[in-house]
């Protein structure tokens, strides 16, 4: 499927959204947002700047009150390989030259070197791809057309649903490159699989996991058949959420949130009426949504306003 230019802005968004290098936006439905990764030469590979890049989109997705759901895909054979390997190699190289002039200059002056860079590690707060780690208000959905490793997998664990394509492969191999997954995707995938399937895919390092193997373990929600369409089949799950009140799936969504990050139910109950409940409660869309029912008709929703 192809995505059409950003260019094309329906008129009903408040603002543009900002520029991704090397990423399509696209609206190719009322209320949603597609963002196409878009360096297939690399396998969507992600270099340091696009993960900021894409943060700040998702920013945008959540404060643009038009837009009620996302889906993140890739082009050619991958969803995402994750980070930009050679990118971080010439990181290391230029570390390692840094290290080396900082120990000649230390050597004669009683001054502590400089630490450590952190530099090929830096990240936003909303991770890999501005994804991994992000909390977000608004549910984003990961068609996974590919090779879907590493960052790539950290981004998949952390969306709200997964479509794959029945080819799609799934891992994360950095402890077989003397690195580790340090996007989020560790503890959010034992809570997901258990402990043992997690230290199974994380630490022998496989990149063999079938889409139908992921679904087996609840971490994709439908498999696409060879030959079928993977945006689409996501898009039509991102229509269905967004003919939905987007306040009630905005704070179904945070209850949800609570509960992925070990907020007891009681707890989390409380949180969600005490807070965000509160704000909708008697507003358009929950009044709206009540009187639609019993008119027995289709609610007409007003964008949110949370």
């Amino acid at each position: 499927m192809s995505a059409p230019s950003s260019s094309k802005l329906p008129p009903t968004l408040a603002s543009p959204p900002p520029p991704v290098p090397d990423v399509i936006v696209s609206f190719p439905a009322p209320h949603v947002l597609l963002a196409t990764l878009n360096r297939p030469k690399a396998l969507n590979a992600i270099p340091r700047p696009q993960h900021f890049a894409l943060e700040r989109l998702w920013e945008w997705y959540d404060a643009e009150p038009w837009l009620r759901c996302a889906v993140i895909t890739g082009t050619g054979r991958a969803f995402c390989a994750g980070q930009d390997l050679k990118e971080w190699d010439e990181l290391n190289s230029n570390s390692n030259d840094n290290t080396a002039t900082n120990n000649t200059a230390s050597s004669s002056s009683s001054s502590s070197s400089s630490p450590p860079r952190r530099g090929r590690t830096s990240m936003p707060p909303g991770g890999f791809g501005g994804l991994s780690n992000r909390g977000g208000a608004k549910p984003v959905i990961a068609a996974v057309n590919g090779i879907c490793f590493g960052g790539g997998m950290e981004m998949a664990i952390n969306c709200d649903l997964v479509v794959a394509g029945a080819g799609a492969t799934f891992g994360l191999p950095e402890v077989t490159i003397g690195v580790i997954a340090l996007a989020g995707a560790l503890p959010r995938l034992v809570r997901s699989v258990g402990r043992q399937r997690a230290a199974e895919m994380a630490l022998a390092g496989g990149i063999s996991y079938s889409a139908a193997e992921m679904r087996s373990w609840g971490l994709v929600n439908e498999v696409v058949e060879d030959g079928g369409d993977v945006v689409a089949a996501a898009l039509g799950w991102a229509a269905r959420i967004a003919a939905n009140s987007p306040d009630a799936v905005i704070v179904s969504r945070e209850g949800m949130k609570l509960g992925w990050e070990g907020v007891g139910p009681q707890q989390a109950t409380d949180l969600i009426k005490d807070g965000l409940f509160r704000r909708i409660e008697g507003g358009e869309n929950f009044v709206e949504g009540v009187r639609s029912f019993v008119e027995r008709r289709k609610p007409v929703w007003k964008d949110s306003k949370l």
